[in-house]
């Protein structure tokens, strides 16, 4: 019997990519340790998160399973939310759509066409069982933790917000000034943070312009993370480094994030990018291209 072949979409938003199945007529399923392999980027496709589009259990528009390179599945991914937004609103020429995720309902809608998308990421948590933190604090813009000497530590005192996924922001005066390929894994799973955190650095460079690079939980050094980049905004505004409305400067380049004031949602507009389509032998986990992806945008097009 010949084996399964499934198609995908290679993606990304900002750098942030992944690999996209439709699994809406026929479920997918694949081991942690095949999600991984598919994830490996020197013998796999490579990716940050792989993306499981299925049928919605509660008649929105679509479900969206998330897992990490490592294989392991997340409730939250903003960057990939704004990618299967836009597809579902190409799909079904709508400019709003819902889209069920293990962290709630999550709303995208097209910001001015362009491959730009919005995304409505909810509301913050902020308390600290709902980071959630190990032990009681009191104020979580401040928590007491650091790395290095007790005298002169490497990085101290985060802040933390839950933005469907636990996030630790370390304010800093330069991003590039620390290893966070070698201390993200060691913040990451701290024993302060029971499900483990990703890991910013920021910095605040000018009126409300924040420069963040991100150790992203199970998945490593990434290019862009839309939680992350919510999650440094939420800070940045609760601790009066910055108004409401930040742009968010990440490897991979800016995304707008707004912490609206009147029902405390935070929203989120960046750009998205189809890299490739693609095919996957199910059994022997190869793969191929079959087509390429969206046309370079002309300068000044991301505007």
């Amino acid at each position: 019997m010949a084996s399964e072949t499934r198609p995908f979409l290679k993606m990304n938003g900002l750098g942030n990519d992944f690999v996209v199945w439709d699994a809406r007529e026929k479920p997918l399923r694949l081991t942690k340790d095949q999600i991984a392999k598919l994830g490996d980027r020197e013998h796999g496709i490579g990716f940050d998160q792989m993306i499981t589009v299925e049928r919605s259990t509660c008649g929105v528009d679509a479900f969206m399973r998330i897992h990490n390179s490592d294989g392991g599945q997340v409730d939250a991914c903003g960057n990939a939310t704004r990618c299967i937004g836009r597809l579902l609103m190409e799909e079904n020429a709508k400019d709003l759509v819902t889209i069920e995720t293990n962290a709630g309902l999550l709303h995208a809608f097209d910001a001015a066409g362009l491959r730009n998308v919005t995304v409505d990421m909810g509301k913050p948590r902020l308390n600290w069982d709902q980071i959630p933190l190990a032990e009681e604090f009191a104020d979580t813009r401040a928590i007491e933790l650091q790395i290095g000497p007790i005298d002169e530590p490497i990085l101290h005192t985060p802040a933390v917000v839950n933005m469907g996924n636990p996030h630790a922001i370390f304010w800093v005066k330069d991003v590039e000034a620390y290893d966070l390929a070698r201390v993200g894994p060691l913040l990451e799973r701290h024993p302060v943070f029971p499900e483990g955190a990703n890991i910013s650095l920021a910095h605040i460079f000018d009126d409300n312009q924040i420069r963040v690079k991100v150790w992203e939980r199970g998945a490593g050094l990434t290019l862009a993370c839309g939680t992350a980049a919510c999650a440094v905004g939420v800070a940045a505004a609760r601790d009066d480094k910055t108004g409401r409305k930040t742009t968010i400067h990440l490897p991979g380049g800016p995304i707008g994030i707004e912490w609206r004031e009147g029902d405390g949602h935070v929203l989120m507009t960046g750009l998205t990018e189809v890299e490739f389509e693609g095919e996957v032998d199910i059994e022997t986990l190869t793969w191929r291209k079959t087509a390429g992806g969206d046309a370079p945008l002309e300068a000044g097009a991301a505007s």
